[in-house]
């Protein structure tokens, strides 16, 4: 009997959290395509790269949709922070259309992935200065 609850419960802890990955991967899609920031900065995002145009590449290391955050090392572009370490932080927005979500580069100068990793997360509760004093870049999906 007491094999059977172990195994059940195994079954069950596996059900759940492929449910949980299952969900998470659809909820992150408002994250992934072309987009424009209320500067007027245009960005293409995918799984393995965050391109702000017209030559800034991020390239994704690890998408952390339970916190929010995704680590990066950064690509051309970066005149004296390429190959440093960035945490990007996200969050989706409410009732702000055309708006859907913002971001806030939290750490961008890192020296390895887990500095950035380690960077305290942007103050999401404050979005109009949790982003190291400034707001976070609201972003639009745009064709």
């Amino acid at each position: 009997m007491k094999n059977l609850n172990i195994f059940l419960f195994t079954v069950l802890l596996v059900c759940a959290s492929s449910f949980y990955s299952f969900g998470q991967a659809i909820s992150s899609s408002f994250l992934k395509g072309n987009f424009i920031d209320d500067y007027g900065i245009r960005y293409t995002i995918n799984d393995t790269l965050w391109v702000q145009h017209p030559n800034i590449k991020y390239h994704i290391i690890k998408w952390n949709f339970a916190e929010q955050y995704v680590i990066a090392k950064n690509g051309s572009g970066h005149r004296s922070d390429e190959n440093k370490y960035t945490r990007i932080d996200f969050m989706k927005f409410e009732s702000m259309q055309p708006w859907i979500w913002g971001f806030c580069l939290t750490a961008y100068q890192a020296k390895n992935e887990q500095e950035a990793e380690q960077t305290a997360a942007a103050d999401r509760k404050n979005p109009k200065k949790g982003c190291n004093g400034f707001p976070f870049s609201r972003m639009k999906l745009v064709d």
